[in-house]
């Protein structure tokens, strides 16, 4: 009977929900009241604030070799590897300009992350170019977290070892699923073999955390290949692991169109893929650590969660919150916490802004104080679990309304002005923090905008 009750809720709240990487989520962004120069302005004045901290730097290398069918990301499908050194050349120029307005000879560099496409589309020796000029004049704090995503196919341990020279300590391999008919149909290739050599060369060389990427929902997926997905991750044995499901948005991208919504496991069997894999990942010690996520004990992720210094940005969960992330290439996003910003989406524009001396920013948004206070309750929900209510904020009470539903199914408890969440509600974290989301709360256009909850 608790298995159907926890089905019902899985059902009742399977609805369109943002991920909650940013508050205001980027469709709720007032573009039209954001500029540049205000951008500029809140970048130079929360370094001035925090620059001991450090800053965290985000990298997009959009190129890929080939299409993956299942991604959302924004990347560049090409073979021709002449992009490469352009595209880093344009990257150090745009880090350049914030270097200059930052006006510090010398920055302390908290945490690099490559993201994209595919990071290990670019040869071992540009990316030693990149993060190089990145680090030239500048140092690492005592406890710099460096990390990058790696296709296990295409990786070599010349990228392992020139990264790992260069401080990088953590990986993140995207597996999605082992099973040869779903590889086919998102066009995604990689064997076991492939990621066990990956993980061998990258433990050998002294990597301390090593994360898999893993996606329920994908076309043609059943039981039985994620149970074969999540027993050869196990014997694999990474530090984390990331359990996404699938977000079918062929309106955004078109490459989702190779295959249909039939080919799609929906309703109770795509429910019944997210509780087999979650299952196995914690019957074999992986500890939740928040959404999606899960961590062996003594990683530093989960340590995080435990210790109260979990955060959430605009690449998921990381161990430790830092005031400044700027984010370098197309499409990236950067957050100064009361501002957010984004790059241009094409590489030709960029390139082109670049060369104009420009920075690349296309749209953003300049958070009011509503929206301070709603992103920190957010935020203390996603990472912490709990939220302590801000005395005389107009919102409460709406909020508290809101949340009546969800504390009569058991997800969430209210005790005055805390609101925790329960052992059941973190399978629906983020269906209570849309409880908080002031902006989403104010529209009913969400289905468009967001992917399912479960």
């Amino acid at each position: 009977m608790e298995n159907e009750n926890f089905n019902q809720l899985i059902r009742k709240y399977n609805v369109a929900a943002p991920r909650y990487t940013s508050y205001p989520t980027v469709p709720f962004w007032e573009n039209d009241q954001f500029t540049a120069a205000q951008w500029q302005d809140r970048v130079a004045l929360n370094f001035q604030q925090s620059k001991d901290a450090g800053i965290s730097i985000y990298v997009h290398l959009p190129y890929c070799e080939s299409l993956c069918t299942y991604c959302g990301c924004n990347t560049r499908i090409t073979k021709n590897h002449k992009v490469e050194d352009p595209y880093i050349t344009s990257l150090l120029k745009e880090w350049a300009m914030y270097k200059e307005l930052l006006g510090e000879e010398s920055l302390k560099i908290a945490e690099i992350h490559l993201g994209g496409g595919t990071p290990t589309f670019f040869t071992a020796e540009n990316l030693h170019r990149l993060i190089s000029g990145l680090l030239v004049g500048n140092e690492k704090t005592a406890d710099a977290s460096f990390s990058f995503e790696a296709h296990p196919a295409n990786t070599t341990y010349d990228h392992l070892k020139t990264l790992f020279d260069l401080g990088f300590k953590r990986l993140s391999l995207g597996i999605q699923d082992f099973d040869e008919r779903v590889q086919f149909i998102i066009n995604r290739h990689q064997t076991v073999a492939d990621v066990a050599r990956v993980m061998d060369q990258a433990r050998g060389l002294g990597y301390e955390s090593i994360n898999f990427d893993l996606i329920y929902g994908l076309p043609l997926q059943t039981a039985e290949s994620v149970r074969m997905t999540i027993e050869h991750s196990m014997q694999l044995n990474p530090d984390r692991i990331s359990f996404y499901s699938y977000a079918h948005v062929p309106w955004i991208k078109p490459g989702q169109r190779r295959f249909t919504e039939h080919d799609l496991p929906v309703g109770e069997e795509k429910l019944n893929l997210y509780k087999l894999g979650k299952q196995m990942i914690q019957e074999s010690g992986y500890q939740d650590v928040g959404m999606d996520h899960f961590a062996k004990p003594e990683d530093a992720l989960f340590i995080a969660s435990i210790d109260g210094t979990l955060h959430r940005n605009f690449m998921g969960y990381a161990d430790r919150y830092t005031p400044l992330l700027i984010g370098l290439g197309v499409s990236s996003i950067s957050d100064a916490w009361t501002a957010f910003a984004q790059n241009v989406k094409t590489v030709e524009e960029y390139h082109q802004l670049i060369g104009e001396g420009k920075l690349p920013v296309v749209k953003g948004h300049i958070l009011n104080q509503e929206d301070e206070v709603i992103r920190t309750y957010i935020l203390d929900m996603m990472c912490r679990g709990n939220v302590l209510l801000k005395p005389r904020f107009d919102k409460n009470a709406k909020i508290i309304e809101r949340l009546q539903p969800l504390v009569a199914d058991a997800l969430v408890s209210i005790d005055g002005d805390i609101i925790t969440i329960t052992e059941v509600g973190k399978s629906f974290l983020r269906n209570v923090c849309m409880a908080f989301d002031e902006r989403l709360q104010q529209t009913k256009e969400r289905e468009n905008l967001f992917s399912q909850a479960i």
